[in-house]
């Protein structure tokens, strides 16, 4: 059997791993850390929930513990790349907690937050920074980071770093590190273009796919409800009392959408809060552990928060809105069943969703089963779909009211 004592790694990580109770690698911090050990440029795609963090984290400390040098002032050995502030702050507590008997030093910069406590402790020099694209960039423009000394440079979430909302800064950033460098990529979903592109970036990579692409971790139950859009609140606190849910991660699709629906719950007498990129970053962060801690139990989330949530044991995650972008759905449901746990994924679907739901069936290869609430049948039909991103029937046209139609009767009237 594979233990991390087998992979290679020292006692001072061993004994971190003890005490947070981790005994057998995954599949990918199996395959992961001798490659990253050895010094190899990697691309590892992975299931949300299965230790990717680790699979990058524990070779980069051992290999940063092992060269012994400290860093001159203002100068970084290894940078950590993610997409979100929660997923910064997510990433440096798992680099904290591994290295805790290593005296190693580490940050975590995004934006939000004032940038002159980051621009303070880059003074000494860092071992390890995990960095927000826009705030790495700004940190630079003020010479408070140099790369001259960097050594490993990781892409977390590599296929959001990648696509355009990125790649802007992603390319600048690039353009200031050196040639020479370790350069590792990790995610949950590539799509071919994106790993195109990442591979023009990386020396001999080694390529890891531990499960079949763009898929979950098969402890999730995943199902949908049709509903009509004005009946979703309704329908939730239906779902909610009928299933005794009581810890729920409920993703939405826009900031106001996130702010008007934690305003109507706490309406109903609700426990809820909400994450969005308006909200400023302490803010975020105190929702945040509000939930964890189990003081609120509805927390209302954009996309923001489907890359940066880590909880343990999350049971229940349901969407509100379904994601514009497909591989989304893959990583706002990969918030619960996490670390081999299970949990459930419900979707709340109107009929104008059904383009989203197809191509979210399609990526996962899979066509959700639906489950129809009585009493919430919409009356305006959610298409059939056939699991392949085909849509079978298309929604039909409201009926024109005929002539002469008593005031107060509406015929065929469609919902938005």
């Amino acid at each position: 059997m594979t233990t991390f004592s087998s992979l290679g790694l020292i006692t001072p990580l061993l004994q971190a791993l003890d005490a947070l109770d981790y005994t057998t690698p995954t599949p990918v911090q199996a395959q992961a850390i001798p490659a990253i050990l050895a010094g190899r440029d990697l691309m590892a795609a992975a299931q949300t929930g299965t230790g990717k963090t680790a699979g990058f984290a524990l070779p980069l400390l051992q290999r940063l513990e092992a060269e012994g040098a400290r860093p001159a002032g203002n100068m970084v050995r290894s940078v950590v790349l993610v997409p979100t502030r929660e997923l910064a702050e997510q990433v440096h507590k798992s680099f904290a907690a591994y290295g805790k008997h290593m005296p190693l030093r580490t940050l975590a910069a995004y934006g939000g937050v004032s940038i002159n406590p980051q621009m303070m402790a880059l003074r000494k020099g860092l071992d390890i920074l995990v960095a927000t694209p826009g705030r790495l960039l700004d940190l630079h423009q003020k010479n408070a980071v140099k790369f001259n000394g960097l050594q490993t440079l990781v892409l977390d979430e590599a296929d959001r770093m990648l696509d355009l909302g990125f790649s802007r800064e992603l390319n600048a950033l690039l353009a200031l590190m050196p040639a020479r460098r370790q350069t590792l990529l990790f995610s949950a979903t590539f799509s071919d273009a994106i790993r195109l592109l990442a591979a023009s970036m990386l020396t001999d990579p080694l390529s890891i796919d531990t499960g079949p692409r763009n898929t979950m971790a098969t402890g999730i139950h995943q199902w949908m409800v049709p509903v009509d859009k004005k009946r979703k609140l309704e329908l939730f606190l239906h779902l909610r009392q009928k299933h005794g849910w009581q810890q729920v991660l409920v993703f939405v699709k826009t900031r106001n959408g996130a702010d008007e629906l934690v305003k109507a719950l706490l309406a109903q007498g609700c426990n809820a809060d909400a994450i969005h990129g308006d909200k400023p970053q302490p803010a975020r962060l105190r929702a945040f552990e509000r939930f964890k801690s189990g003081e609120v139990q509805i927390l209302v989330a954009t996309d923001v928060a489907a890359r940066g949530l880590d909880i343990l044991e999350l049971p229940h995650v349901v969407n509100f809105d379904l994601p514009i972008v497909a591989e989304d759905y893959i990583h706002r449901t990969g918030r619960t069943g996490r670390a081999g746990a299970t949990g459930e994924a419900v979707s709340l679907v109107c009929a104008d969703e059904v383009t989203q739901l197809s191509a979210i069936e399609a990526l996962i290869r899979k066509t959700l089963p639906r489950t129809e609430v009585p009493g919430f049948e919409p009356s305006h039909r959610v298409p059939l779909t056939d699991g392949q991103g085909h849509v079978l029937k298309k929604p039909k046209k409201p009926k024109k009211p005929k002539a002469g139609r008593p005031a107060g009767l509406p015929a065929g009237t469609r919902d938005r």
